[in-house]
C-alpha cells in the first residue's frame, strides 16, 4: 500500500492519522504547484484529482480524507481515533461533520477565492466575492464552537478524534492565510495549544509548505 503525498492540510491530515497510529506506507510526492495532481499520470488513479490518496495492494485507489482515515481505522483499529464502539464512532462522525461543514470548508474556500485565487481560479470555479463571507461565517462558527468546548480537552469530549486533526490541520494552515482563531475563544485557543503539544503535529508537518507558504 502507498500514499500520494503533497502540500496542504488534507494530506497533512492523514499524515497526522497514520503518525498517531504509527503506520507506515511508501509515500510519492505529487507536485500540486506544477498542478500535477491535475493531470492524466495522477487522475487516472483519482479522478477528483483531490490529494491525498491511497493504493492498496490491488491497485486501486481510494481518495477523500476522511474515507482514507476510515479505511486505516478499520485496518489498525488502536489506538481508535474514530471510535472503539458504535456510539464513538457515531458521536466523532457528527462532530466531524459539523466542523467540516460550518467551518473547514467554509475557511478553504475563503481561501481559495481571495489568496489562492491565482493558484485555483484555473482548476475550480471560484467565486472571489463570496470569500468576504465565508470567512465570517468561519470566525461565528468558531464562537459557537467555543462555547461549547467549556469544559472539554478535544472536540468530542475528552477523546481525541479524527475531528481534533481535521480541525487542527485546517487552522495551523489557516494562520499562514490569514485566517486564525481569535485569542477571545479561550476554549479553542487552549485546544489548539493541546493539540500543537502533541508528536503527531510536529512530524507531520510537511517542511516545503510552510517554506513556500503553500496551502492547497
Amino acid at each position: 500500500m502507498k500514499i500520494y503525498n503533497s502540500l496542504g492540510p488534507n494530506p497533512r491530515c492523514v499524515r497526522m492519522f497514520m503518525d498517531e497510529k504509527d503506520i507506515k506506507l511508501e509515500t510519492i510526492e505529487i507536485d500540486i504547484l506544477g498542478a500535477e495532481n491535475r493531470q492524466g499520470s495522477y487522475t487516472e488513479k483519482n479522478p477528483g484529482g483531490q490529494m491525498p490518496s491511497i493504493e492498496l495492494d490491488d491497485g486501486s485507489v481510494l481518495a477523500e480524507t476522511t474515507a482514507i482515515c476510515e479505511y486505516l481505522e478499520e485496518k489498525h483499529p488502536s489506538p481508535a481515533l474514530i471510535g472503539s464502539s458504535a456510539e464513538e464512532k457515531a458521536e466523532t462522525r457528527m462532530w466531524q461533520r459539523r466542523v467540516e461543514l460550518q467551518i473547514t470548508e467554509n475557511m478553504y474556500n475563503g481561501f481559495r477565492y481571495s489568496e489562492g485565487l491565482e493558484m485555483f481560479k484555473d482548476r475550480m470555479h471560484c467565486l472571489p466575492e463570496a470569500a468576504p463571507g465565508l470567512k465570517a461565517i468561519v470566525q461565528e462558527k468558531l464562537a459557537w464552537l467555543d462555547g461549547l468546548m467549556e469544559g472539554r480537552d478535544f472536540i468530542v469530549g475528552n477523546r481525541f478524534t479524527l475531528a481534533d486533526i481535521i480541525m487542527y490541520c485546517a487552522f495551523d494552515f489557516g494562520a499562514a492565510a490569514g485566517q486564525t482563531i481569535s485569542p477571545e475563544l479561550k476554549n479553542l485557543t487552549a485546544w489548539f495549544a493541546r493539540v500543537d503539544s502533541r508528536p503527531s503535529a510536529d512530524s507531520s508537518i510537511h517542511e516545503k509548505a510552510r517554506a513556500a507558504g503553500m496551502k492547497g
